[in-house]
């Protein structure tokens, strides 16, 4: 098994989440020692919830799984690129495409785009 850092962030190195075609990042997570292994295994980014103390699998409850189709680590060995095929177009829990769909201008926010989906209805909450 490949070797990361874990030790800097206690236990944790981020993983970016970039589409594989296009380059746009879609979003930022966590992984532990156990969320590697099993994306690295699965082929399904796995990430670590800091919020729910446990192992996610992107896509689990929602359907819109992200397949690796390569991993890239930084020259520290703590910090992980994931670059994935996005199934169902949206990443992020809101519904959009990416979790960075808000964008600073002039010192205010902008939203970028509209919802893929409607996350009350697939969360149902």
């Amino acid at each position: 098994m490949i070797s990361l850092d874990f030790k800097k962030m206690n236990g944790l190195v981020p993983a970016v989440a970039q589409d594989h075609a296009t380059g746009e990042v879609l979003m930022l997570g966590f992984m532990n020692q156990e969320a590697w292994e099993a994306t690295v295994k699965t082929g399904h980014a796995t990430y670590y919830s800091r919020s729910r103390n446990c192992l996610w699998v992107k896509g689990a409850t929602s359907g819109k799984l992200q397949l690796v189709r390569e991993i890239r680590i930084d020259c520290d060995d703590d910090a992980v690129v994931l670059r994935i095929e996005q199934v169902g177009g949206a990443a992020c829990h809101t519904g959009h495409r990416s979790c960075f769909h808000k964008r600073v201008e002039n010192g205010s926010v902008s939203i970028i785009g509209e919802p893929l989906f409607d996350p009350k209805e697939v969360y149902k909450t």
